[in-house]
C-alpha cells in the first residue's frame, strides 16, 4: 500500500516520508488499521505549519471503528457516545471555560491552528497501542522540529505525548503536560489542569486571536 502524500503541502519535505515511511507502509500493506488509509495524515493537511499556533499531542488513534479520522481525541460529528476521552475533555473544558463543543468534531479547531496530532498515527481496531512499535515517532520528532521555529503552545496529554516533546523549550514556550485524558487517568492530573483557559491567556499575551473552543458556527 501507498499513502497519498500530494496533500500534505509544507510537511511533505520532512525526512520522515521517504526514510521511514516506505516500512511502515510495507508492515501495513493487507492489515486492516485506523483511521481510514486516506484519513491518516488529515491533520497534517488541514494545518500547514505556518498556521500552528497550538499542539495537541496524544498517543494514538481511537480504537473503536468510526471514531477515528485522523485528528488527535476528534471523530465524526454524528458519533454517539462521545469516545470516552473526548467525553473527559469536554467535562475539563466545562469546568475550565463554561461550555464545550455540541458534538464530537474538533476540525474547527484545526482551521484556527490548533494541530491535532498523536504520537502514533495508526491503530488496529479494539489494540490501544497496537502499532507503537512501527516507527512513527520519527514523524512526531520531526514535526516538533519544525514547528521549533517560534513560540507556541503545547498541549501534552499523557506521557507519550511529554517524552516525544521533552526538548520543547518551556521558556519560550507554553507547555501544559498532564494526564492522558483517557478514563484511566484523566483523574490523576488532567482534571483541573485548565489547558484550554491557560492557552488563551498566553496567546492573548502573546498579542494572537484565542482559540475558540466550544462553537464552530462561530468560525
Amino acid at each position: 500500500m501507498r499513502f497519498d502524500l500530494d496533500q500534505l503541502g509544507a510537511w511533505s519535505d520532512l525526512p520522515f516520508f521517504a526514510d521511514t515511511l516506505p516500512a511502515i507502509e510495507a508492515h501495513l500493506d493487507d492489515k486492516a488499521f485506523l483511521p481510514p488509509q486516506d484519513q491518516v495524515f488529515a491533520a497534517l493537511a488541514r494545518t500547514p505549519p505556518h498556521k500552528v499556533r497550538v499542539v495537541i499531542l496524544g498517543q494514538d488513534p481511537y480504537p473503536t471503528p468510526g471514531h477515528a479520522h485522523g485528528f488527535s481525541f476528534s471523530a465524526d460529528a454524528n458519533t454517539k457516545p462521545l469516545p470516552r476521552s473526548l467525553s473527559n475533555i469536554f467535562k475539563e473544558m466545562r469546568d475550565d471555560i463554561g461550555d464545550a463543543p455540541r458534538h464530537a468534531d474538533l476540525r474547527f479547531w484545526a482551521d484556527q491552528g490548533v494541530l491535532l496530532l498523536n504520537t502514533v498515527l495508526t491503530v488496529p481496531a479494539g489494540t490501544p497501542q497496537g502499532r507503537k512499535a512501527l516507527g512513527w515517532q520519527a514523524l512526531t520528532a520531526q514535526i516538533l522540529m519544525r514547528l521549533a521555529d517560534g513560540p507556541r503552545a503545547y498541549l501534552l496529554w499523557g506521557k507519550p505525548a511529554q517524552a516525544a516533546a521533552s526538548q520543547v523549550d518551556p521558556m519560550t514556550n507554553l507547555k501544559i503536560e498532564t494526564a492522558h485524558p483517557s478514563p484511566l487517568s484523566a483523574r490523576r492530573g488532567f482534571f483541573g489542569a485548565r489547558p484550554f483557559s491557560r492557552t488563551n491567556a498566553w496567546l492573548h499575551a502573546q498579542g494572537q486571536p484565542v482559540i475558540n473552543w466550544t462553537d464552530p458556527e462561530a468560525q
